[in-house]
């Protein structure tokens, strides 16, 4: 959420609500096909028992791709606080129009303009348009160690650099890493599962000679899509904005190895 400049130290202040399990459940398009859709039908407008009866309008096109209503996470039933006893799985799309304790699905022919799609997850741009629909998760990647609560406990010597990355539309193709605040990169080593939409994990090794850093990570996923820096975004949407902040991330290590939420131009 930091459109305005650093604020918040630490991964999960920064880059939170970011989360990658094995669903069990039915294709959403099986459902679909048994309610009998009319072939009109271009929306679906799923609805959560929550409190504020979340609901979001979600393309009729998504729904048939690779949705989800699932019961189980890491094979065992949801827990209350993730949706039981089933929610909406919509991959590689951002995490409000993932409905929780789905109870119903309205099916139309244009979206419904929800108070969370018109007031909620939409993005005020300079000219006072709103950037609207905003659904897939772009290319993004953070580094988790050494961050502000993982510093470098060493004084100096052999280090590796770990991290995060991953892209609504598909896989990493590869990360690059900065010591120094992007006047030079390097290639990281994405080690471990593949899987599109996924999160990657990948990893860089140096001998640290105890001067300060200023590292970042850039993602550059299967389409060609390369992780832009905060001014970069801030160029086409101004500073109003508070949602869809994939910037790239700066950590500034000390000389002492603690880890501080930095900004580089």
């Amino acid at each position: 959420m930091e459109w305005r400049g650093a604020q918040l130290n630490g991964c999960q202040f920064t880059q939170g609500m970011v989360h990658c399990v094995e669903y069990t459940g039915v294709p959403l398009k099986y459902i679909l096909e048994e309610a009998g859709v009319k072939t009109n039908a271009k929306w679906l407008m799923p609805e959560g028992a929550d409190a504020s009866a979340m609901n979001r309008s979600l393309p009729l096109e998504k729904a048939l791709d690779d949705c989800l209503v699932a019961f189980k996470m890491n094979g065992e039933a949801l827990r209350p606080e993730q949706g039981y006893p089933m929610r909406l799985v919509v991959p590689g799309w951002e995490g409000n129009l993932w409905i929780k304790w789905l109870r119903r699905i309205e099916v139309g022919d244009m979206p419904w303009q929800t108070r969370e799609e018109t007031s909620k997850y939409t993005d005020l741009m300079e000219d006072g348009t709103s950037r609207r629909f905003t659904w897939v998760m772009d290319a993004k990647s953070v580094i988790t160690s050494p961050s502000p609560q993982a510093p470098i406990t060493h004084k100096r010597g052999h280090t590796v650099i770990s991290g995060l990355a991953w892209s609504g539309r598909g896989l990493i193709d590869y990360v690059d890493i900065t010591l120094d605040g992007g006047k030079n990169w390097r290639r990281a080593r994405i080690d471990g599962l593949r899987l599109p939409k996924a999160l990657h994990r990948f990893y860089y090794e140096f001998d640290w000679d105890g001067s300060p850093l200023l590292l970042q990570s850039r993602a550059v996923d299967e389409t060609g899509y390369v992780q832009p820096t905060k001014d970069e975004l801030r160029k086409v949407r101004g500073t109003n904005s508070i949602y869809h902040n994939n910037g790239i991330q700066t950590w500034h290590v000390q000389e002492n190895g603690q880890v501080e939420n930095v900004e580089v131009s």
